[in-house]
């Protein structure tokens, strides 16, 4: 389903983002912002892409913690594979539906599509813009993590081969298919994107939580280790920030202007390693 949307999405767009065009007004025609729209979100696909290209010092210091956390959870992939499996039983049953399907690639479409809708219906130009960046974020990181999955080729815990089991380049086998987790990608883009919207650093922090869940999920399931979902969560980050700087460069409307704006720095220390969120 995932795949069909960003088809979709791309089709619409393609013809209209051969050159960069002024933000449409506000009194604009509904098919105006529409085609408007779609084409910054094709577009905030390739820009996400191409940003490792134009990384100085400090993002490639970044890019190595995340490193450093990925492969310090890597130590711990076993024993927390274990935990979280022994205590699925204990987790209610509305929070596994929800981890395993609503929390899943289709439910976060549905959102994104939602969002995007209410914005341009109502022609409000925030919620436009989040929209869009929640549509182009989950296409971006989603497309990155399909081929990963293949190009990695890792064993997921439940096909009981350990954490150090690889069958890379594109084996087709689902078992393998372990590094990154899809439905971490797409939760926590979907929530850090819409978390935008919002002052209110409780609202924020409340919206992180729902979109964890699908995460953890994956670990109590046995479909992914923690060191994936840990770089899935790093992935997301990193693909929302860079689209929303480029949005920046297509409309006028900007998220809370004048507020100051989240730091997220990875935190090292004997024995421990963890993510500092700074709002």
């Amino acid at each position: 389903m995932t795949k069909k949307l960003i088809l979709l999405w791309i089709l619409i767009s393609g013809s209209l983002c051969a050159q960069q065009r002024p933000e449409p007004f506000q009194d604009a025609s509904m098919w105006r912002h529409f085609t408007y729209d779609m084409g910054s979100v094709f577009k905030g696909i390739g820009y996400s892409y191409s940003r490792p290209l134009h990384w100085g010092g400090s993002q490639w210091a970044t890019f190595g913690g995340v490193v450093a956390a990925t492969g310090t959870a890597y130590i711990f992939d076993t024993q927390v594979s274990d935990y979280f499996v022994g205590i699925k039983d204990d987790i209610p049953p509305f929070i596994q539906e929800y981890g395993r399907v609503y929390g899943g690639p289709v439910g976060n479409a549905i959102l994104s599509g939602a969002v995007y809708s209410t914005g341009l219906l109502t022609k409000n130009p925030k919620l436009r813009r989040t929209g869009v960046l929640m549509l182009s974020s989950a296409s971006s990181a989603a497309l990155l993590q399909t081929f990963l999955k293949g190009f990695v080729g890792r064993a997921r815990p439940l096909a009981e081969k350990g954490k150090d089991t690889f069958k890379p380049l594109w084996q087709g086998d689902g078992q393998f298919h372990s590094f990154p987790s899809g439905h971490t990608v797409m939760a926590a883009t979907t929530a850090y994107a819409l978390s935008k919207q919002f002052r209110s650093p409780w609202i924020k922090a409340g919206i992180y939580a729902v979109g964890m869940v699908p995460g953890v999920s994956r670990l109590w399931d046995g479909k992914h280790w923690l060191s994936d979902v840990v770089f899935s969560w790093a992935l997301s980050i990193f693909t929302v920030e860079a689209i929303d700087r480029y949005l920046d460069s297509r409309y006028s409307e900007k998220y809370n202007q004048g507020e100051k704006s989240l730091s997220w720095n990875l935190q090292f220390g004997p024995g421990t390693v963890g993510v500092l969120l700074e709002f």
